[in-house]
């Protein structure tokens, strides 16, 4: 790679300590980042990232760290060291007979009975941000993606076969009729695209596209 272009690849930004910009960088990522990305990121070199990357790794495997920094198929990214799996597989799993949150139930409801549905849709009948609220979901298996959305591109959500189990129930068709107490997805596109300041049928932005901006 040239001069040049690694140039390029290096934002205009204020220039911190690089070590400690990785790490903070890597410790928010939820999936591999490659190279470029992160010394963009952090405004060095890839080249000066690379060789931090490598030097890091390196040192949490002489501190004997529970976690180790990983090259894996391109992308840097933490992962817990294998020596303390067992660790973290007994908090994970005690974590998963606590009891849901409210704000959990009831995203669960909206997930169960509007399904599929996207996480844009499922903000819009509970009025406040799920994400948070999903990835708890996701993490405890109880929700999964199933798709995305034909016009806009949004990921959508279903129940697993996993919650049926949890509730009692073999198919969601033994579920209790509580569907007409939430808004119809009509309706709600006419909500969202009001809010918006768009009409309903304005084929550029989606309702999921709406309320992620607002977000």
């Amino acid at each position: 790679m040239s001069e040049a272009s690694s140039e390029q690849e290096t934002l205009a930004v204020p220039v911190a300590e690089l070590r400690p910009s990785l790490e903070a960088v890597l410790m928010v990522a939820d999936q591999p980042l490659d190279a470029v990305t992160l010394a963009t990121a952090v405004g060095h070199p890839v080249e000066d990232a690379v060789s931090a990357l490598q030097l890091l790794a390196e040192e949490y495997t002489e501190q004997g760290r529970g976690f180790e920094l990983r090259n894996v198929a391109g992308g840097w990214r933490f992962y817990t060291r294998e020596d303390y799996a067992h660790v973290v597989e007994g908090f994970v799993l005690e974590g998963q007979q606590a009891r849901l949150t409210q704000a959990a139930l009831e995203t669960l409801a909206v997930v169960a009975y509007k399904q599929p549905v996207s996480r844009a849709r499922v903000s819009a009948v509970r009025g406040v941000n799920v994400d948070g609220v999903m990835r708890t979901l996701l993490t405890r298996g109880l929700v999964e993606e199933a798709g995305h959305d034909g016009e806009t591109g949004a990921t959508l959500y279903r129940t697993t076969g996993y919650f049926l189990e949890r509730i009692g129930v073999t198919s969601l068709d033994e579920l209790p009729e509580l569907a007409p107490y939430l808004p119809e997805m009509d309706d709600l596109d006419d909500e969202l695209a009001a809010a918006a300041g768009l009409t309903p049928s304005t084929p550029e932005t989606g309702p999921e596209q709406a309320q992620e901006t607002k977000a």
